[in-house]
């Protein structure tokens, strides 16, 4: 495996910032996806007074092949849950919430409705802008309604990978189908849709430019691409690390398609200066 370049990585940072968030995580006993799947850039999100909410329990029905989190059989759905994330999102003084989950195929909804019940809770006592990231609900029209009902401000929805690795990295689901889960989300709300591409596992230059003109032919508004970076021995390996040269590359790539709200670097992560491409979504 090549090795890892001095640009990929991350300082541990501990100040009184992370650690009055990991105090106000562990008080209301909730999981985030900055330790879940051991994002590089969780110090430096804790220093900023801010996290991303991982909902719906730590453990996963699908076993995808980059990600840290474990598949295992989860457990029964908290229904205090909504509510202490709302408290948290206050305590924090959050601004911008970001709430994303686990994929629980052992639900009828996939989940949606405690998507919906978290966005609920927040707005009754707090402003703060919301953005969900979510799994694909196998593709049920019935639970995207949910979600768009529920009018979150940002509907994102990660295709992760580009067609010809999606199945290896991604085997219980499907490339087609999460491109037509932005699709609907587009055409049938006005929430802004946002996606996000993790490469290094393979893939071609040309890949990526079909997968970003399928994203943006779906109406996507807002991009990610950043870095794959091996959780263990256990997951994918990397084929490559991208030169910060390829990835000024990208960027001219994204604007050459079409997109006018991206972020593109080696860290870079669905979540990553969320409330930065909110706003420039709205200019």
């Amino acid at each position: 495996m090549p090795r890892l370049p001095d640009y990929l990585k991350r300082p541990i940072i501990d100040t009184e910032k992370t650690k009055t968030v990991r105090k106000i995580l562990k008080s209301k006993c909730l999981n985030t996806v900055c330790d879940g799947a051991r994002c590089p850039n969780k110090s430096e999100c804790y220093s900023r007074n801010t996290a991303t909410f991982l909902i719906m329990g730590n453990v996963c029905t699908r076993n995808c092949r980059y990600c840290n989190i474990s598949p295992a059989r989860p457990e029964p759905l908290d229904k205090e849950e909504p509510g202490h994330i709302a408290e948290a999102v206050k305590e924090l003084g959050l601004k911008y919430a970001v709430i994303t989950s686990v994929t629980r195929d052992d639900l009828p909804d996939g989940g949606a409705e405690h998507f919906s019940r978290c966005v609920e809770e927040i707005r009754k006592i707090s402003e703060a802008k919301i953005e969900i990231l979510t799994p694909d609900f196998k593709g049920k029209r019935e639970a995207l309604d949910i979600i768009i009902q529920a009018k979150p401000d940002v509907f994102n929805h990660n295709i992760e990978t580009v067609k010809s690795i999606f199945k290896t990295a991604r085997p219980q689901g499907d490339y087609d189908r999460s491109i037509e889960v932005l699709r609907y989300v587009r055409e049938n709300s006005s929430i802004i849709t946002k996606s996000g591409l993790m490469i290094g596992l393979g893939e071609t230059v040309e890949e990526i430019e079909e997968t970003l003109l399928d994203l943006r032919q779906a109406g996507v508004d807002i991009i990610t691409i950043g870095q794959y970076i091996r959780p263990s021995k256990e997951h994918l390996e990397v084929a490559k690390y991208y030169t910060l040269e390829e990835y000024e590359d990208l960027k001219e790539l994204a604007r050459k398609i079409g997109f006018k709200n991206y972020q593109i670097a080696p860290l870079v992560r669905s979540s990553y200066q969320a409330k930065l491409s909110y706003e420039e979504s709205l200019k």
